[in-house]
């Protein structure tokens, strides 16, 4: 629980060496990358699917059969369906990416009793964030000062409507601080202020964060193909070989 003071020091913040040391001790605060695949890799996926697999079989029988004219209208389409999986992918990996640098953009911080702007992932655990219109929540906070303050938390919560923001006092509950409902003194990363104004001391940064712990929660995940395509993966391989049969006969 964090509560909120009227003396000067309150909003001195860190000083430039305790923000270094804390940043080479818990790290940066940025999510961690993932690996991403190459084009040859996601190629090499899509290859191995039965379907696809059936069509490229297909095709070079037809052109060891000497059928020129169906070995190239199979091997078309098998081509032109991989290299659409491939750049579909390739998009997907680009635009997730992008949505991994949403949780750490640049932030108006306090250290030394001055203001200055750093790279998101410089924040550290009890930095003091300046809060503005338009600014992206660099980590998770709690305000100590809160003028009209709303934020975006739809990142979070799927809420379209901004909630609004009140600065912490003694009443402000730890078991309180989690993303939606109006009227709490906390702050989240990732999200974004739509209204007013505030000055938060950092709570959690990088995978301690809100946002950094609903990514870790979603790697955990196993993911499982779609029916239809495992459907449509057991009927291809259960006639694959009667269809190879035929083309041997």
């Amino acid at each position: 629980m964090v509560t909120a003071k009227t003396d000067p020091d309150l909003f001195s913040g860190l000083t430039t060496a305790s923000a270094t040391a804390r940043l080479a001790a818990e790290g940066p605060n940025e999510l961690p990358k993932a690996s991403r695949r190459s084009v040859l890799q996601i190629a090499l996926e899509v290859l191995r699917e039965p379907m696809l697999a059936l069509l490229l079989a297909g095709g070079i029988a037809y052109l060891l059969l000497g059928d020129l004219s169906e070995a190239l209208i199979l091997l078309a389409f098998a081509t032109f369906s991989v290299v659409i999986t491939v750049i579909q992918e390739t998009r997907t990996e680009q635009v997730l990416e992008a949505l991994r640098d949403l949780s750490a953009p640049r932030a108006l911080v306090i250290r030394d009793g001055t203001r200055r702007q750093i790279a998101g992932r410089e924040v550290v655990r009890d930095d003091l964030i300046v809060l503005e219109q338009g600014d992206r929540i660099a980590a998770d906070a709690v305000l100590i000062a809160a003028s009209d303050l709303q934020t975006d938390e739809s990142l979070l919560t799927g809420e379209s409507l901004p909630v609004g923001k009140i600065k912490a006092d003694a009443a402000a509950a730890a078991d309180a601080n989690r993303p939606g409902g109006d009227g709490q003194p906390y702050v989240y990363s990732g999200t974004l202020v739509s209204r007013g104004s505030g000055i938060a001391r950092v709570l959690a940064t990088g995978q301690r964060s809100e946002i950094g712990r609903i990514g870790q929660s979603l790697a955990m995940l196993d993911t499982e193909a779609p029916r239809l395509r495992r459907e449509t993966t057991r009927i291809t391989t259960a006639t694959g070989p009667l269809t190879a049969s035929d083309f041997l006969l």
